[in-house]
This record gives C-alpha cells, sequence and structure tokens, in this order.
C-alpha cells in the first residue's frame, strides 16, 4: 500500500482514481503551512503538489519520497537540486492545460485590444457615445505576435492566432524550424531582435536563471510603442518595476499579467495602480474543465509511476 499526500486539495474527479485504486491510501493536506507539512512529508511514498514550497528543509524529512507530481506545468517551488540527488521523480500535467492557458492569452489580448474595461465602465456611467474620441481600439488582424516557448502552450496558441490571420512568430531554441513551419509560424533565433518588430509578446517559457528578468527596461525600450506584452507563464520573468516604468513613460502600450514575482500580488505593487495593465491571479488554467483534467493527469502519473507504467513526457529531466 503507498501513502500519498496531497498537498492542498484537488479536484474530486482526480481523488477518485486513488479512491478506487486498492494499492493507494491518501492523505488530504489542507494546512500547507510549512510547519505542518513537515510534521507529515515523512509519511509518504508521493505527494501531489499545487503551490507550496517543497524547499530543502521539507524534502530533508522525507524520507519514504519516491515521487512528486505536480498540479501543473511549472516546479520552481520545489527544490530540483534535492530531488536529482536523491533520486526522486518529478512529474507534470503535460496535456492538461494547454487550451485553458492559451484561451487566456486570447482573453487578455482580446481585452486589451478592445479597450473592453473601459467600454464598459463608460456604458455603465451612461456615456454611450462620449468614449468615441476617448478610447482607442484596434485589429487582432495582420498584427504580428511572437510566441516565446513552443510547448503544447504555444502550439495550442498559434492554431488561434492563424485563426485570427495573425503573423506569428516563435522563438524556441528547443524546437526545430520545420515543426514551427508546420503549425504555420516563422523561427526567429534572436530573441532581443524578433521583440523590435512584435505587435504581441506572450511568453510560454519557464523561469530559470537564463529566462529571469528576460523582458527588462532595456528589452521593452526596443519594443514598438502599440507593443503588449501578455505573461502567463511565471513571474519573474519579466521585471515588474521595469514594466510599471516602461508602461507610464508610453514606451509600450499595455500588458497582461497572470503570474506574478509574489503570489498573492504585495499590496504595495506598482502594478495594482497601473491602468494599462490588465491583472489576474494566476488562474489562466483554472477553468472547470482543466482543474478536472488537471486533478487527473495529477493522481493518474503517481499510479502510473508505481505501477511502472508512466508516459516519459510527464517526467520532468532534472
Amino acid at each position: 500500500m503507498y501513502k500519498i499526500g496531497i498537498i492542498q486539495n484537488i479536484h474530486e474527479e482526480g481523488i477518485k482514481l486513488l479512491t478506487n485504486h486498492k494499492n493507494f491510501d491518501y492523505e488530504i493536506i489542507d494546512d500547507v503551512s510549512e510547519e505542518n507539512i513537515l510534521k507529515k512529508i515523512h509519511l509518504y511514498d508521493g505527494v501531489s503538489l499545487r503551490t507550496s514550497k517543497l524547499t530543502n528543509k521539507v524534502l530533508s524529512r522525507a524520507t519514504k519520497l519516491k515521487v512528486i507530481s505536480r498540479h501543473g506545468v511549472g516546479y520552481d517551488n520545489v527544490d530540483v537540486s534535492f530531488l536529482k540527488k536523491k533520486n526522486i521523480k518529478l512529474l507534470i500535467t503535460a496535456t492538461a492545460n494547454a487550451t485553458a492557458v492559451a484561451e487566456h492569452v486570447f482573453y487578455l489580448m482580446l481585452t486589451i485590444s478592445k479597450n473592453y474595461l473601459n467600454l464598459d465602465n463608460e456604458v455603465r456611467l451612461g456615456n454611450f457615445k462620449n468614449y468615441i474620441n476617448k478610447f482607442q481600439t484596434f485589429e487582432l488582424n495582420k498584427k504580428e505576435i511572437l510566441i516565446a516557448g513552443f510547448g503544447r502552450i504555444g502550439k495550442n496558441l498559434i492554431k488561434k492566432c492563424n485563426g485570427f490571420d495573425m503573423k506569428v512568430k516563435v522563438y524556441d531554441p528547443f524546437i526545430d524550424n520545420k515543426t514551427i513551419e508546420n503549425f504555420g509560424g516563422r523561427k526567429i533565433e534572436i530573441f532581443h531582435d524578433a521583440v523590435k518588430t512584435a505587435d504581441f509578446l506572450s511568453i510560454h517559457m519557464p523561469l530559470n536563471n537564463d529566462t529571469k528578468n528576460l523582458i527588462n527596461y532595456k528589452c521593452l525600450q526596443s519594443m514598438k510603442k502599440n507593443a503588449v506584452i501578455i505573461n502567463t507563464a511565471r513571474g519573474g520573468i519579466v521585471n515588474e518595476l521595469d514594466l510599471d516604468k516602461a508602461l507610464n513613460e508610453n514606451i509600450i502600450l499595455a500588458a497582461g499579467l497572470d503570474v506574478f514575482v509574489d503570489e498573492p500580488i504585495n499590496v504595495t505593487s506598482p502594478l495594482l495602480k497601473n491602468k494599462k495593465i490588465i491583472l489576474s491571479p494566476h488562474t489562466a488554467a483554472l477553468t472547470n474543465e482543466c482543474k478536472i483534467r488537471m486533478a487527473k493527469e495529477t493522481t493518474q502519473n503517481i499510479i502510473d509511476f508505481f505501477e511502472n507504467n508512466l508516459n516519459n513526457s510527464m517526467i520532468v529531466k532534472i
């Protein structure tokens, strides 16, 4: 019998997979304070993990742990070096969230391009026609988008961009040119050259030493004045203070952010006061449908791991 810790509850459809399997017992951990996880982590052969942090301090107590299954695709909340040293496998829900996140990117792009929030407010204020010269709107048709990162989300996003007749460029050094062309995009070799002509930049990269503060003030200064940045990947890839400064100085047009350096975002962050940014609370993947897919894939990955039936695409190479 394998003991599984569900660190932060997941959709019941995922829990059912463990409930209905004779070889697994599980415990849901609602109190995700480090103190509580430290008390319990030694009990588990495997854990599912959402946003809580598994630091070196916590993992050092995990004497039975063989696998961590992320409820999502990012893993910057896990001490990967410890996992590598102890040969603990790290799994992700590689196929679950692509549709939801790609749709969220379009929600942000359309909200910004159609100036939706301002127009909605004007109607509610009774200014039914007085807004015409006050707010500008524009089309996505023929606009150039740079998709930075071409995994499953990027591949899902490009299909939607093609449907809007956008010009798509892709930056991903790990994806070959033919694959990108087959999806209707054009491969770009040098990121900082590509951002200079983009009307939209949509980020789909992991946060690491190479991508941290990739979008900084110098990068922003090289972009078009009508450029829009969308980040649904990880906070920290975009330097938040530099973005706020660039928007206030009219260096770029707008931004849509679903992720932040600090989550929840600090109440003192200048982003909260910047009307040129559309904000959402790291919910791009949390549609009703995607919650079910992620929960089921998270627990199925654990089952498949212990039954030696795991799809290699779910394993993070660390």
